[in-house]
């Protein structure tokens, strides 16, 4: 029997819709041995030479000019038509020519322009199930297009908002954001401390967000503070500089602080800490909700970040760092209500289990195997 072919279209603008199509892709294989699956980064894979330059200024412009970045949020449909022009020229001819060589039974796509891309073809005659995962907490008009079969949402309040754009309810499926499933697992944290040389007590895990764009040495210096009685794990990503500074800094050179760069194993790092401080991006705040793990947000950028604090701190899950008072607070409360901040986690565990991780995954099999219906 030929094994069905789901292709996974992402892009490169942070490392939160990639991960989710990898996220995905394992769930899938893990679900169904006859599913095979193909995860692309379409603008760097169609354009290795210009895509990680256009990468490259987006990256910039979100640590130097992030209010250009809230700005284009508010005002999507005002690029729409660039947009459909560029993508018109880079990738719809090379996407059709991907498409037919790959033969893939479904797409499923973690980022709105690989989505609008297939959405186009659609329109102009290529027959193929099309999936639009939405990867964070809130949806704006550039994820929604009506040659999408499926649409994956983190919340029931994001279905609302793509209920009040038109989209049809039979297209919505509340599932969650995917993550590896690995961060729904609970391996042993004595384990854990003992692979990474950790101590067992009151641990905090900084997160610099995929690109370690979180660099705030006024933050990173006041959490130094509780050294003595808190451990502290500074993951800062690809943020090889900043990480290098770091620790030539006598200020970070303790031994309950940890300093990393890239990192595999962040769901093994959140199973053994107390709280997340992180920049509110989608999948990391997903995943730290996977773990249960209370969440401290640092300088969200303006418009999907935005969108995910709100939420997050809305359910009572996570706080803005408004001013260094909170991270004091937080860290009292480990030092003097720990046991409060465990039951809390273990509320917060029990309260996501209608998530369950595997849910687009399963759905996603389903249409593979009613395939009829979409021909």
């Amino acid at each position: 029997m030929a094994k069905k072919r789901v292709l996974l279209l992402s892009e490169g603008f942070g490392a939160g819709h990639t991960q989710a199509a990898h996220a995905l892709s394992s769930s899938l294989r893990q679900l169904s041995p006859s599913v095979q699956t193909k995860v692309l980064e379409l603008g760097s894979f169609l354009n290795p030479k210009i895509a990680p330059l256009i990468i490259s200024a987006y990256r910039k412009t979100i640590t130097t000019r992030p209010r250009l970045v809230g700005y284009m949020y508010r005002h999507q449909k005002s690029f729409n038509r660039f947009t459909a022009l560029a993508l018109h020229r880079m990738f719809y001819t090379s996407t059709k020519n991907v498409v037919r060589q790959l033969k893939p039974d479904i797409i499923v796509c973690t980022h709105f322009i690989p989505s609008a891309v297939i959405s186009r073809l659609k329109r102009l005659g290529i027959d193929v199930p099309l999936c639009t995962v939405i990867t964070d907490y809130d949806a704006h008009d550039t994820w929604i297009s009506p040659e999408v079969d499926r649409y994956f949402v983190s919340t029931p309040e994001v279905k609302r908002k793509l209920l009040n754009r038109g989209v049809s309810q039979a297209k919505i499926q509340v599932t969650g954001i995917p993550i590896h499933p690995d961060f729904w697992t609970h391996p042993s944290k004595k384990e854990i401390r003992e692979r990474f040389n950790l101590s067992d007590m009151p641990t905090v895990l900084v997160m610099g967000g995929g690109w370690g764009i979180m660099n705030d040495e006024v933050v990173h210096e006041f959490l130094t503070r509780w050294r003595e009685e808190v451990q502290i794990i500074f993951c800062l990503g690809n943020n090889d500089k900043g990480r290098k500074e770091m620790e030539n800094n006598p200020r970070f050179q303790h031994p309950n602080i940890r300093i990393l760069g890239f990192t595999r194993e962040i769901d093994k790092l959140m199973e053994v800490s107390d709280l997340l401080v992180t920049k509110p991006g989608g999948m990391t705040c997903t995943e730290g909700l996977a773990k249960g793990i209370p969440m401290l947000f640092h300088q969200p950028l303006p418009g999907q970040e935005e969108e995910n604090c709100q939420y997050f701190t809305a359910q009572g899950l996570g706080e803005p760092i408004h001013s260094l008072e909170v991270i004091g607070s937080w860290m009292n409360k480990l030092l003097h209500q720990y046991d409060v901040i465990q039951q809390q986690r273990a509320q917060n565990l029990r309260d996501i289990e209608r998530f369950h991780p595997m849910q687009s995954a399963r759905s996603i099999i389903d249409m593979l195997e009613n395939e009829k219906v979409y021909s």
